[in-house]
């Protein structure tokens, strides 16, 4: 993509959010108020209305910001752009905390975590202040002065609370292209979805508490409790919503969605009872605050489905002594996505509803018609797929079998942030190799092919025992590839649980041979796992669902609403306008779906023969030819690697001066780790300065 086209539309999307931003700083100022009256009068009065004002400017930008992403993305293929550059702002991605409730804080999620932090408070002071300034009384509860103020500061806490679900929704997006534009795993920008939605409930569980509260004083909780009025807040609503995200909140905590996974999956599913009753309650302004968050994830939703109809089977399965499990798969050929990226899977003979994902371990680069996942049996439905495979091995009957399954994504960052650096330090435990696999094919392939990419990475791997090791069986057809006189890959292998003399890896790759294949009747399916859908595709159904819920709406408001009369006092129902709000976003989705289901009929060209029992069994034969391997590599039984030590060598070691640190496992190693480069980034007169460190922490599990 041309510089000057690359520049354009990364300046036009920083414009667009940074005016949206701006309005939302000004939104609680008296003089944002005043103006705000004065432009909604003026636009009452024309066909756009109150409600084409309020949706122009709060709901349209962050819509505007993600089709030019999608854009931007399509044209500025990361799989395909080697750009080695220094980092700007080398501390934004070192971490600052390290030991906290919300895990490893890197200084650019700090600092964005305090500025929002920052602007809630400006919010609720610039409201409270006012409206201790004013002391309109509340002439049916009939409020002495404090029982007023503590009124106030209920009613503000659910601004706050409306603050955080206009950005709820956006971090879970999967393909509309936000946060993968940073270079986010989904993984990671889950974590920000999770905050969100914890603070969210916080000051909406404040601002109902202290409204019941406030009616209690006053004896009059049981005919506020129930009341659903005709204009203004419906206070019923209210609760219904609040009840409704408490369910959605207490089946979100861990305890319960690690050992109750189905519960926290439908449960979660009430989002929709949640934003229903939020209109209601709040009522239409208020509502295009959050819009543009429920239109793109009802976008993304629908093309998910649309997309994840097409069932592929099964081509084969690779049994590891761990009591993991290689997946095979069929993809479109040319399908291409970044290192890192997930895709989601359902088998419908295991659940016709749980999706799972699942870290991709295999390169675009190298494998053009097949992708790789390992799956790790930790629950019930990895174990039930773990039983299925292994009795296909044991009955042999493997061949005669099909296994139908459903794939989502891939979904990956737009960015490759490791393409940066000039030397890559990996540190994994067990199964957190996995997201770490896909990054040394593509490093393989870019050494191999690209003179002007030239990275050297060492892989620190920890496991509890020996039979972990068999998570190697991936990439030993790479150390095999790899001359001594260009060794770009080195490995530092730790068995903590096990004792055992020094050995090397030549030698103990006996044990890691013992590995099962099971090849699947593929004769059931005539397609690949489904493409997913351009980005240009993308961005021009979020343009049609825009334009098609503000012209939907436009039509309804001119033919239901009455014309308000300020001298008559004549008002419609609050409850019109947002039963309109809901047909327009009906019509818009449904628009939307028809234009989607249409364009993949169009072009359902992807139907490709059978693959043959021969063509899978190549996969494997190739990978027990490469299974030879320097004795240069280091394995260490009955200790835990010293990263001090580690870190201190490694700049020296590989010569590079921009060195990315990724560590994907155990919240204690990514702990010791981040310790350790928050040490060395901010010690000016530490050595390893002579190398400078970036700091990532990936993400293997939602």
């Amino acid at each position: 993509m041309a510089p000057a086209t690359s520049a354009i539309l990364k300046m036009l999307m920083i414009l667009i959010f940074t005016g949206w931003v701006c309005v939302w700083v000004l939104y609680p100022t008296n003089l944002w108020r005043k103006s705000w009256h004065v432009a909604e009068e003026k636009a009452r009065h024309t066909i756009f209305g109150y409600y084409g004002l309020n949706f122009a400017v709060f709901s349209f930008p962050i819509l505007a910001v993600a089709m030019v992403g999608l854009i931007y993305s399509h044209l500025h293929d990361g799989t395909s752009i080697i750009r080695r550059r220094k980092i700007s702002i080398p501390y934004l991605s070192s971490p600052i905390i390290i030991r906290s409730p919300l895990g490893v804080l890197s200084g650019a999620e700090l600092l964005m975590g305090t500025l929002f932090v920052l602007f809630l408070a400006w919010t609720f002071y610039s409201r409270i202040s006012v409206d201790f300034k004013k002391m309109t009384p509340v002439r049916s509860l009939r409020l002495n002065e404090w029982q007023y103020k503590v009124m106030k500061v209920g009613t503000r806490s659910g601004l706050l609370a409306e603050a955080c679900l206009a950005l709820l929704l956006i971090p879970v997006l999967r393909g509309m292209a936000i946060f993968q534009l940073l270079g986010l795993q989904f993984e990671t920008s889950v974590r920000y979805h999770i905050w969100l939605g914890n603070i969210m409930m916080l000051f909406s569980m404040l601002h109902g508490a202290i409204t019941m509260f406030i009616w209690g004083i006053k004896h009059n909780l049981r005919n506020e409790i129930s009341q659903w009025q005709s204009t203004g807040r419906v206070n019923l609503a209210g609760e219904i919503g609040l009840a409704v995200g408490l369910i959605i909140w207490i089946t979100s905590l861990p305890q319960i969605r690690r050992k109750q996974f189905e519960l926290f999956y439908y449960t979660h599913h009430l989002y929709t009872v949640f934003i229903v009753f939020f209109l209601l309650h709040a009522g239409d302004r208020h509502f295009y605050t959050v819009f543009s968050g429920v239109l793109l994830y009802a976008i993304d939703k629908i093309i998910r489905i649309i997309q994840s109809r097409t069932e592929t089977c099964l081509i084969s399965a690779c049994i590891l002594p761990c009591k993991a499990i290689e997946l095979t798969l069929l993809k479109p050929p040319g399908l291409k996505y970044s290192p890192t990226s997930v895709i989601f899977i359902k088998i419908p003979s295991i659940s016709r509803f749980q999706w799972h994902p699942f870290s991709i371990t295999s390169s675009s680069c190298m494998e053009n018609e097949r992708i790789s996942i390992i799956v790790k049996c930790q629950g019930q439905w990895t174990n039930e797929l773990y039983n299925k495979i292994h009795a296909a091995v044991d009955s042999d009957a493997g061949h005669l079998m099909c296994l139908p399954i459903a794939v989502e994504g891939p979904y990956g960052p737009t960015s490759i942030y490791y393409q940066r650096y000039d030397s890559l330090l990996l540190v994994a435990g067990g199964i957190g190799i996995t997201p770490f696999l896909s990054i040394l094919h593509e490093v393989a392939y870019r050494n191999g092919n690209k003179k002007n990419f030239a990275t050297r990475v060492q892989l620190i791997y920890t496991v509890k025992k020996s039979q972990d090791l068999s998570m190697l069986n991936l990439i030993l057809p790479l150390l095999q590839s790899q001359s001594n006189e260009q060794e770009y890959l080195r490995l530092k292998i730790f068995v903590t649980q096990e004792e055992r003399s020094s050995t090397t890896l030549r030698e103990i790759l006996p044990e890691l041979s013992l590995v099962q294949t099971v090849f699947f009747d593929t004769k059931c399916s005539k397609y690949t796992m489904a493409r997913p859908e351009s980005l240009v595709l993308m961005a021009a159904i979020t343009a049609l669902s825009s334009v098609i819920f503000f012209a939907s709406l436009l039509c309804l408001n001119n033919a239901f609403l009455l014309s308000e009369n300020k001298a008559t006092d004549k008002k419609n129902p609050s409850w019109v306008s947002d039963l309109l709000i809901i047909c327009s976003f009906i019509i818009a989705t449904v628009s939307s779906t028809l234009a989607t289901v249409l364009f993949r009929w169009r072009k359902r060209n992807n139907v490709i023969p059978p693959v043959s029992l021969e063509q899978a069994k190549s996969t494997e034969r190739q990978c027990i030819e490469a299974r030879c391997a320097s004795d240069k590599h280091e394995i260490h039984y009955g200790q835990r690697p010293d990263f001090h030590d580690i870190l201190s060598k490694f700049p020296a070691q590989t010569g590079g001066s921009n060195i990315g640190v990724l560590v994907c496992g155990p919240e204690p190693m990514q702990e010791s780790v981040a310790s350790l480069c928050r040490q060395y980034s901010f010690d000016m007169g530490a050595e390893i300065r002579k190398g400078s460190l970036s700091f990532h922490s990936l993400n293997f599990a939602l």
